[in-house]
């Protein structure tokens, strides 16, 4: 079973404030890819002292740990996720914002065959796919 981020935290030595642990617990039960700001706004509804200067160090702290990832997805935001999630790829909707994450084993297996066939033996990718909805037939 996969730890979570509070677990991985103390197993690393980072010492735990309160403060981080609510950051850490937020992150934990994200299923989106939250920023700053929408971390700030969960961690303070959760204990109202926590600073947005607080949240900025927390998960900068987090990411050179390698606790969480940081993703951007071109929109000028930079967001996270955490960095031991199952493998996934993500779409994202230009006209909503919305992040959908997605597996498709066609797709893992044509990079595999491509990188073998250019030589290569993969040890990761990241793969963004930007779309617009497309409008529905009548």
């Amino acid at each position: 079973m996969r730890k979570t981020i509070l677990e991985r935290c103390e197993a690393t030595g980072l010492r735990m404030t309160a403060p981080r642990r609510v950051i850490a617990d937020v992150l934990d039960k994200a299923r989106d890819h939250p920023d700053v700001e929408e971390l700030f706004a969960r961690a303070g509804a959760l204990d109202p002292k926590i600073s947005l200067a607080t949240v900025y160090r927390t998960v900068k702290l987090f990411e050179e740990a390698g606790i969480v990832e940081k993703v951007d997805f071109g929109d000028g935001r930079a967001r996270y996720e955490d960095a031991e999630r199952d493998h996934h790829d993500h779409l994202i909707d230009l006209t909503s914002g919305d992040v959908i994450e997605f597996v498709s084993p066609e797709i893992e297996a044509l990079q595999e065959k491509i990188a073998q066939k250019l030589g290569y033996r993969l040890t990761g990718h990241k793969l963004e796919l930007y779309g617009v909805p497309q409008k529905k037939p009548r």
